[in-house]
Protein backbone atom coordinates (compact mmCIF):
# COMPACT_ATOMS: atom_id res chain seq x y z
CA UNK A 1 0.00 0.00 0.00
CA UNK A 2 2.85 2.61 0.77
CA UNK A 3 4.14 4.46 -2.16
CA UNK A 4 0.81 3.57 -3.93
CA UNK A 5 -1.66 5.68 -2.42
CA UNK A 6 -2.82 9.65 -3.00
CA UNK A 7 -3.78 11.72 -0.19
CA UNK A 8 -6.64 14.35 -1.49
CA UNK A 9 -8.64 17.10 0.98
CA UNK A 10 -12.29 17.86 0.31
CA UNK A 11 -12.22 21.97 -0.15
CA UNK A 12 -15.63 22.85 1.27
CA UNK A 13 -14.43 24.76 4.17
CA UNK A 14 -12.65 26.87 1.97
CA UNK A 15 -14.91 28.15 -0.06
CA UNK A 16 -14.38 31.76 0.26
CA UNK A 17 -10.61 31.34 -1.12
CA UNK A 18 -9.59 31.97 -4.79
CA UNK A 19 -8.40 28.79 -6.80
CA UNK A 20 -4.23 30.34 -6.28
CA UNK A 21 -5.40 30.68 -3.07
CA UNK A 22 -6.79 26.88 -2.39
CA UNK A 23 -4.10 25.73 -4.27
CA UNK A 24 -1.45 27.34 -1.89
CA UNK A 25 -3.34 26.26 1.04
CA UNK A 26 -3.76 22.45 0.09
CA UNK A 27 0.27 22.22 -1.18
CA UNK A 28 0.98 23.90 2.26
CA UNK A 29 -1.19 20.93 4.31
CA UNK A 30 0.62 18.67 2.38
CA UNK A 31 -1.36 16.94 0.24
CA UNK A 32 -1.39 15.34 -3.40
CA UNK A 33 -4.43 17.17 -4.64
CA UNK A 34 -8.46 17.77 -3.94
CA UNK A 35 -11.73 16.71 -3.93
CA UNK A 36 -13.79 19.59 -4.81
CA UNK A 37 -17.08 20.63 -3.77
CA UNK A 38 -18.75 20.84 -7.24
CA UNK A 39 -21.65 23.10 -6.09
CA UNK A 40 -23.75 26.45 -5.88
CA UNK A 41 -21.79 28.81 -3.60
CA UNK A 42 -18.43 27.16 -4.54
CA UNK A 43 -15.03 28.65 -6.95
CA UNK A 44 -16.67 26.22 -9.78
CA UNK A 45 -20.43 25.77 -10.10
CA UNK A 46 -22.11 23.37 -11.81
CA UNK A 47 -23.63 25.82 -14.42
CA UNK A 48 -20.28 26.81 -15.54
CA UNK A 49 -18.41 23.90 -14.77
CA UNK A 50 -17.15 23.06 -18.59
CA UNK A 51 -15.49 26.23 -18.27
CA UNK A 52 -14.02 26.86 -15.14
CA UNK A 53 -13.76 23.28 -13.49
CA UNK A 54 -10.60 23.15 -16.27
CA UNK A 55 -9.31 26.72 -14.00
CA UNK A 56 -9.46 25.20 -11.19
CA UNK A 57 -7.52 21.97 -12.80
CA UNK A 58 -4.70 24.49 -13.85
CA UNK A 59 -4.53 26.71 -10.87
CA UNK A 60 -3.59 23.26 -8.68
CA UNK A 61 -1.45 21.83 -11.87
CA UNK A 62 1.14 24.85 -10.76
CA UNK A 63 1.48 23.57 -7.70
CA UNK A 64 1.78 20.02 -8.83
CA UNK A 65 -1.69 18.61 -7.43
CA UNK A 66 -4.61 17.25 -9.14
CA UNK A 67 -8.66 17.06 -8.83
CA UNK A 68 -9.01 13.52 -7.77
CA UNK A 69 -12.86 13.95 -7.31
CA UNK A 70 -15.83 15.95 -7.16
CA UNK A 71 -18.73 16.11 -5.15
CA UNK A 72 -21.73 17.20 -7.10
CA UNK A 73 -24.91 15.92 -8.68
CA UNK A 74 -24.36 13.24 -11.44
CA UNK A 75 -26.16 15.34 -14.14
CA UNK A 76 -24.18 15.63 -17.70
CA UNK A 77 -22.69 19.00 -17.58
CA UNK A 78 -21.12 17.62 -14.75
CA UNK A 79 -19.86 14.32 -15.97
CA UNK A 80 -18.78 16.37 -19.35
CA UNK A 81 -16.12 19.09 -17.49
CA UNK A 82 -15.12 16.19 -15.55
CA UNK A 83 -14.39 14.26 -18.71
CA UNK A 84 -12.70 17.19 -20.34
CA UNK A 85 -10.74 18.56 -17.17
CA UNK A 86 -9.51 14.58 -16.53
CA UNK A 87 -11.33 13.85 -13.17
CA UNK A 88 -12.35 10.42 -12.69
CA UNK A 89 -15.26 10.03 -9.81
CA UNK A 90 -18.22 12.16 -8.88
CA UNK A 91 -19.35 11.73 -5.37
CA UNK A 92 -22.79 11.48 -4.17
CA UNK A 93 -25.12 10.57 -1.13
CA UNK A 94 -28.80 9.58 -1.37
CA UNK A 95 -30.91 10.01 1.13
CA UNK A 96 -34.26 9.10 2.78
CA UNK A 97 -37.32 10.72 4.44
CA UNK A 98 -38.17 8.22 7.38
CA UNK A 99 -41.98 9.35 7.08
CA UNK A 100 -41.22 6.62 4.08
CA UNK A 101 -40.39 2.68 3.72
CA UNK A 102 -36.50 2.35 3.20
CA UNK A 103 -36.83 -0.67 0.30
CA UNK A 104 -39.30 1.51 -1.18
CA UNK A 105 -36.83 4.68 -1.02
CA UNK A 106 -34.04 2.17 -2.01
CA UNK A 107 -35.67 1.07 -5.08
CA UNK A 108 -36.09 5.06 -6.61
CA UNK A 109 -32.32 5.14 -5.58
CA UNK A 110 -31.77 2.59 -8.41
CA UNK A 111 -34.03 4.39 -10.87
CA UNK A 112 -31.62 7.24 -10.46
CA UNK A 113 -28.70 5.05 -10.37
CA UNK A 114 -29.86 3.69 -13.66
CA UNK A 115 -30.24 7.40 -15.10
CA UNK A 116 -26.76 8.29 -15.10
CA UNK A 117 -25.37 4.56 -15.75
CA UNK A 118 -25.35 5.74 -19.39
CA UNK A 119 -23.39 8.85 -18.44
CA UNK A 120 -20.93 7.38 -16.91
CA UNK A 121 -20.17 4.69 -19.58
CA UNK A 122 -20.31 8.22 -22.09
CA UNK A 123 -17.92 9.95 -20.67
CA UNK A 124 -15.52 7.20 -18.55
CA UNK A 125 -16.57 8.77 -14.91
CA UNK A 126 -17.31 6.66 -12.12
CA UNK A 127 -19.91 7.50 -9.68
CA UNK A 128 -19.03 6.54 -5.60
CA UNK A 129 -21.96 6.39 -3.47
CA UNK A 130 -21.26 7.24 -0.05
CA UNK A 131 -22.60 5.89 2.92
CA UNK A 132 -23.54 8.69 5.44
CA UNK A 133 -24.94 7.61 8.86
CA UNK A 134 -28.69 8.08 9.51
CA UNK A 135 -31.41 8.28 7.03
CA UNK A 136 -30.26 7.03 3.90
CA UNK A 137 -27.83 4.62 3.07
CA UNK A 138 -26.28 3.86 6.76
CA UNK A 139 -23.52 1.52 6.46
CA UNK A 140 -21.69 -0.91 4.68
CA UNK A 141 -24.39 -3.46 3.88
CA UNK A 142 -27.07 -1.30 3.24
CA UNK A 143 -24.52 0.44 0.70
CA UNK A 144 -23.59 -3.16 -0.76
CA UNK A 145 -27.21 -4.16 -0.98
CA UNK A 146 -27.81 -0.90 -3.31
CA UNK A 147 -25.27 -1.40 -5.56
CA UNK A 148 -24.19 -4.77 -5.61
CA UNK A 149 -25.85 -5.46 -8.93
CA UNK A 150 -24.45 -2.71 -10.61
CA UNK A 151 -20.53 -2.88 -12.83
CA UNK A 152 -18.15 -1.23 -9.86
CA UNK A 153 -16.37 -0.02 -13.09
CA UNK A 154 -19.60 2.69 -13.16
CA UNK A 155 -20.65 2.93 -10.13
CA UNK A 156 -18.75 2.05 -6.67
CA UNK A 157 -18.94 2.78 -2.91
CA UNK A 158 -17.30 5.50 -1.07
CA UNK A 159 -16.64 4.16 2.39
CA UNK A 160 -16.04 6.81 4.90
CA UNK A 161 -14.70 5.94 8.48
CA UNK A 162 -16.32 8.63 10.79
CA UNK A 163 -19.65 7.59 9.26
CA UNK A 164 -18.79 4.14 9.67
CA UNK A 165 -17.68 4.79 13.41
CA UNK A 166 -21.18 6.35 13.92
CA UNK A 167 -23.20 3.28 12.89
CA UNK A 168 -21.09 0.92 15.08
CA UNK A 169 -19.48 -0.73 12.29
CA UNK A 170 -16.22 -2.68 12.59
CA UNK A 171 -13.67 -1.43 10.27
CA UNK A 172 -12.43 -4.72 8.76
CA UNK A 173 -15.47 -6.08 8.68
CA UNK A 174 -17.36 -3.17 7.02
CA UNK A 175 -14.47 -2.57 4.40
CA UNK A 176 -14.69 -6.38 3.50
CA UNK A 177 -18.68 -6.00 2.77
CA UNK A 178 -18.34 -2.88 0.50
CA UNK A 179 -14.54 -4.42 -0.80
CA UNK A 180 -16.12 -5.40 -4.38
CA UNK A 181 -17.20 -2.54 -5.24
CA UNK A 182 -14.91 0.19 -3.24
CA UNK A 183 -14.29 3.33 -5.12
CA UNK A 184 -13.15 5.86 -2.57
CA UNK A 185 -12.17 6.26 1.38
CA UNK A 186 -12.96 9.24 3.38
CA UNK A 187 -10.52 9.76 6.52
CA UNK A 188 -12.70 11.16 9.15
CA UNK A 189 -13.51 10.69 12.66
CA UNK A 190 -16.50 11.72 14.85
CA UNK A 191 -18.15 10.34 18.41
CA UNK A 192 -21.23 10.57 19.73
CA UNK A 193 -21.56 13.76 22.96
CA UNK A 194 -24.17 13.94 25.29
CA UNK A 195 -25.94 17.20 24.75
CA UNK A 196 -28.27 17.40 27.64
CA UNK A 197 -27.72 16.50 31.53
CA UNK A 198 -28.51 12.96 33.13
CA UNK A 199 -31.46 14.93 35.11
CA UNK A 200 -32.83 15.18 31.38
CA UNK A 201 -36.40 12.84 31.19
CA UNK A 202 -34.88 12.34 28.02
CA UNK A 203 -31.18 11.82 26.85
CA UNK A 204 -30.38 13.27 23.75
CA UNK A 205 -26.67 12.67 21.99
CA UNK A 206 -24.98 15.38 19.23
CA UNK A 207 -22.38 14.03 16.73
CA UNK A 208 -18.87 15.48 17.34
CA UNK A 209 -16.41 15.59 14.08
CA UNK A 210 -13.02 15.18 16.03
CA UNK A 211 -9.66 14.64 14.84
CA UNK A 212 -8.48 11.37 13.71
CA UNK A 213 -7.09 9.03 16.55
CA UNK A 214 -9.93 9.99 18.87
CA UNK A 215 -13.27 9.12 17.19
CA UNK A 216 -15.10 5.92 17.19
CA UNK A 217 -13.82 4.71 13.93
CA UNK A 218 -10.01 3.03 14.68
CA UNK A 219 -7.83 4.54 11.61
CA UNK A 220 -4.96 2.26 12.62
CA UNK A 221 -7.36 -0.86 12.16
CA UNK A 222 -8.88 0.61 9.34
CA UNK A 223 -5.39 1.31 7.56
CA UNK A 224 -4.05 -2.16 8.67
CA UNK A 225 -7.25 -3.88 6.97
CA UNK A 226 -6.98 -1.91 3.75
CA UNK A 227 -3.02 -2.96 3.29
CA UNK A 228 -4.07 -6.12 4.10
CA UNK A 229 -6.64 -6.37 1.08
CA UNK A 230 -3.96 -4.36 -1.11
CA UNK A 231 -6.01 -1.23 -1.48
CA UNK A 232 -4.78 1.35 -4.16
CA UNK A 233 -5.33 4.76 -5.45
CA UNK A 234 -6.81 7.69 -3.54
CA UNK A 235 -7.58 8.06 0.26
CA UNK A 236 -9.52 11.85 0.86
CA UNK A 237 -9.65 13.46 4.23
CA UNK A 238 -13.11 15.16 4.10
CA UNK A 239 -11.53 18.18 6.27
CA UNK A 240 -14.81 17.91 8.48
CA UNK A 241 -14.84 19.07 12.36
CA UNK A 242 -16.81 20.65 14.97
CA UNK A 243 -14.31 22.40 16.23
CA UNK A 244 -14.11 24.77 13.00
CA UNK A 245 -11.97 27.36 13.70
CA UNK A 246 -9.15 24.83 13.79
CA UNK A 247 -10.05 23.01 11.14
CA UNK A 248 -6.22 23.60 9.30
CA UNK A 249 -4.46 22.95 11.95
CA UNK A 250 -6.28 19.73 12.57
CA UNK A 251 -6.28 18.13 8.81
CA UNK A 252 -2.39 19.02 9.28
CA UNK A 253 -2.23 16.60 12.12
CA UNK A 254 -4.25 14.30 11.13
CA UNK A 255 -2.53 14.44 7.48
CA UNK A 256 0.47 13.32 8.61
CA UNK A 257 -0.87 10.97 11.15
CA UNK A 258 -2.49 9.32 8.06
CA UNK A 259 0.44 9.19 6.32
CA UNK A 260 2.53 7.42 9.24
CA UNK A 261 -0.13 4.72 9.57
CA UNK A 262 0.10 3.82 5.61
CA UNK A 263 3.79 4.12 6.02
CA UNK A 264 4.50 7.14 3.50
CA UNK A 265 5.55 9.39 6.38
Amino acid sequence: MAGKIVYSIFTKPWGALTLDELAGLIAEIGADGVEFPLRDGFQVEPGNAERDLPKLVRALGKRSLKVYSVASSPVERVFAACAESGVPLIRIMLGHDLAGDYLETEKDMRRQIERFLPLCERYGVKVGVQQHCGPGVNNSMELLHLLGGYDPKLVGGVWDAAHSGLAGEEPEQAIDIIWSHLALVNFKNATYIRANGPEAALARYDRHFTTGSQGLCSWERAVSHLKKRGYTGNICMPAEYTDIDNTVSYIKQDLKYLKRLVGDY
